[in-house]
């Protein structure tokens, strides 16, 4: 039987890597091999520095493009949702209130509300892929929302009988409106929020790699230049100065265009989305606390809290607190909603209809205790009156109330905009610009240090 072996590797025998790294340092001994290894990476810095440059701004100008046309608008769209389902419970309570005569008026807003709502959750369920706190809301509020509009359909029924069911109905639709369906809404227009602060620090987020690779360029650069003058005293290589002024181009453009376009979404996010927020709370704090009002006739005291109190009215009392402050006359308070959004403005075009919005709720927190006062003296219908009435009522007050709040809200979406239109504009060409640039700086280097090889032929 016969074996075969395998012969040994020659005794001295070295990698390839090991020689081509022998003859490089060969090379480098010489003047021309020399120059060869610093074009190389000089030619190599240029070209990373452009590379990370357009990785990284690409990078914050999808964050920006996010924000203004993907997380701000669901924020937006979540905040509504909200608005649409607390609309609609007041809306049912004024019109249990107005009786079978009045209930049409307040049907097509029921209504409208109702379908914005299922709209809005539509078409959040189709943006907000990945998310699965917004999934989970999302899924929470689609069950909850027909069981819901089902219990205003049986209250409304047995009104229209004359049955007191009607009102132990709505109590229940009340209540699941605040257990179930207001805090689904508001954990997603939570998640939505955490989505927009998310996008603002992407986009806000400096690009120290992109900088770091730009300075370590330019400094290649400038020792190459110095060394090339020390050697032949002569003050410029035009390739190397081309590679410079390239790269310095880049790092400048680098700079100023992450500068303004960090300091525009700031103020888009302080003076537009931070603004956005607040009202759309205030405007929450209005209509729980219209709807507590309109509960407060509804209910007559068969729902108390702990201590005995009405319910609905020390909902109402809570909400005016948060609201504006517990003040009858005045400014509002400093940690109200409508105190930050005055805060928050930074023109008078934003604080305008946020003192008009103010001085509303006054004149509603003097007419609601009009309305508390008769109905404590047993003048029910004088107390429907005031708060459902045409002229002179609560309705009206709060009906003003969300005017301002509206015309607020516009302002300040505008003004979220324009700024952030020029925080992402101002990253607008620099990705493309700073690969062109340093493919042309990465050139001139080259070229540069070829001249200097060819006086050596």
């Amino acid at each position: 039987m016969s074996t075969s072996s395998v012969a040994p590797p020659a005794s001295g025998r070295r990698p390839a890597w090991a020689e081509g790294l022998d003859e490089l340092r060969a090379a480098a001994t010489t003047e021309p091999g020399r120059l060869r290894v610093i074009g190389a990476v000089l030619a190599l810095l240029v070209v990373l520095f452009g590379t990370v440059t357009a990785w990284q701004v690409a990078d914050r100008a999808a964050a920006a493009d996010d924000v203004v046309e993907h997380s701000q608008p669901l924020t937006a769209d979540a905040a509504s949702i909200y608005r649409s389902l607390a609309d609609a419970d007041t809306t049912a309570a004024g019109g249990f209130l107005a009786g079978v005569e009045g209930s049409a008026a307040t049907r097509d807003r029921y209504d409208r509300d109702i379908a914005t709502a299922a709209e809005l959750l539509a078409k959040a369920s189709r943006s907000s892929g990945g998310s699965d706190d917004a999934g989970e809301q999302i899924a929470r509020l689609n069950r909850q929302l027909p069981r819901y509009t089902g219990l205003v359909e049986t209250a409304r029924a047995n009104n229209r009988q004359g049955l007191p069911l009607g009102g132990a109905y709505l109590r229940y639709a009340n209540e699941r409106m605040r257990t179930e369906l207001l805090p689904a809404a508001r954990a997603l227009y939570d998640a939505e929020t955490r989505r927009l602060a998310a996008d603002y620090a992407d986009a806000e987020a400096r690009p120290w790699a992109a900088v770091a690779a730009g300075v370590a360029a330019v400094g290649a650069l400038g020792w190459a230049q110095r060394r090339h003058y020390r050697r032949t005293n002569r003050v410029f290589n035009r390739g190397l100065v081309a590679a410079t002024t390239a790269s310095v181009a880049v790092l400048l453009w680098l700079v100023a265009g992450h500068v303004v376009a960090r300091a525009e979404l700031t103020a888009s996010y302080a003076h537009g989305a931070r603004s956005l927020r607040v009202l759309n709370e205030a405007r929450i704090d209005a209509l729980q606390a219209r709807g507590d009002e309109n509960l407060t006739l509804v209910a007559r005291g068969a729902v108390l809290t702990d201590d005995q109190q009405d319910f609905y009215e020390a909902g109402f009392r809570s909400g005016m607190k948060d609201l504006a402050g517990t003040g009858d006359h005045g400014a509002a308070a400093a940690g109200s909603r409508l105190g930050r959004a005055l805060a928050l403005a930074d023109d008078e075009a934003g604080r305008d209809p946020v003192r008009e919005a103010l001085t509303q709720v006054r004149q509603w927190q003097a007419r609601h205790a009009q309305a508390r006062a008769s109905d404590e003296k047993g003048d029910y219908d004088r107390a429907l009156a005031k708060v459902i009435g045409a002229d002179g009522s609560t309705g009206e007050s709060f009906d003003r109330v969300a005017a301002g709040l509206q015309k607020a809200l516009v302002h300040e979406q505008g003004e979220f905009r324009s700024a952030a239109d020029k925080g992402r504009g101002a990253l607008g060409g620099l990705p493309v610009g700073a690969g062109v640039l340093a493919a042309l700086g990465a050139l001139g280097a080259i070229l540069g240090i070829g001249r200097r090889l060819a006086e050596y032929r």
